[in-house]
């Protein structure tokens, strides 16, 4: 069995891919998902389903949408020893054998970080670039669920961001500073607070020798923050302005490595 859930919820199995339609039971199985290996109470998942709303009889409601959710993933026998009825909640267990495309998208940026940091740069491009390929959608988007999705769709947007700028870190390593300015443009005007971006921006236009757009990045920057946090740039992005000012030899490729 193989969970995605680095898009809308999906289930793969020895027949093909299956999309749950029942909203309710979609939720369900991503907050089990989610602390798989953990308890989750019943007020907890009903709070994921039904937010500050419950029905009547939410306990049996919810036995209801468990034993659909025990269907889906294949019979009584074997779903029972993935959904485990424990006290105060419910187990979901990932078996032996079992995949989850959230635990191989951490393995593969762990092992693109590691990469990057001995300048493997060609290693780390390859492996970031397959752990950003893992992704179809925006997670569970169309999710309005409670705290337990909640955060996850919150650290793993967070998770797909921190990939980016490494890939983009080991790509502009290789020399690969034209290549990114385009990118990089998108980048800083969907996150115009992610400092990391437009350093990284920055670089890219120097190595490209348009210096001058370079420095129209930094007080682009500056203006953003200050404008929506009302603070001014931090020190890596304030040390890359005046390193390209100063036209710092430790800017150009191969340097730092």
């Amino acid at each position: 069995m193989r969970y995605e859930m680095l898009g809308s919820l999906q289930i793969r199995d020895g027949a093909g891919r299956t999309c749950i339609s029942a909203r309710k039971t979609e939720i369900l199985l991503a907050a089990l998902l989610i602390r798989a290996g953990q308890v989750v109470s019943n007020d907890q998942l009903g709070g994921e389903i039904w937010g500050d709303a419950p029905p009547r009889r939410a306990v049996a409601a919810l036995h209801v949408h468990i034993s659909q959710l025990r269907k889906l993933l294949g019979g009584s026998g074997r779903a029972e020893s993935r959904i485990e009825t424990r006290s105060p909640g419910y187990l979901l267990r990932v078996e032996s054998g079992d995949e989850v495309d959230v635990d191989e998208f951490q393995r593969l940026v762990d092992r693109g970080r590691a990469a990057l940091g001995c300048f493997r740069y060609q290693e780390a491009t390859r492996l970031l670039g397959e752990a950003l390929g893992l992704w179809r959608d925006p997670v569970l988007a169309h999710y309005q669920g409670g705290p337990i999705v909640g955060e996850f769709i919150t650290w793993a947007e967070e998770a797909r961001l921190e990939c980016l700028e490494l890939k983009v870190e080991s790509e502009l390593a290789l020399g690969h500073h034209r290549e990114m300015v385009a990118l990089l443009r998108s980048l800083v005007t969907e996150h115009p607070l992610r400092e990391t971006f437009h350093r990284q921006l920055m670089l890219a236009l120097y190595r490209a020798h348009r210096q001058g757009d370079a420095l129209k990045v930094y007080r682009y920057a500056t203006e953003m923050l200050d404008c929506e946090l009302g603070v001014g740039p931090g020190r890596a992005l304030r040390e890359m302005y005046q390193a390209i000012l100063a036209s710092d030899a430790a800017l150009e490729l191969g340097a730092a490595a």
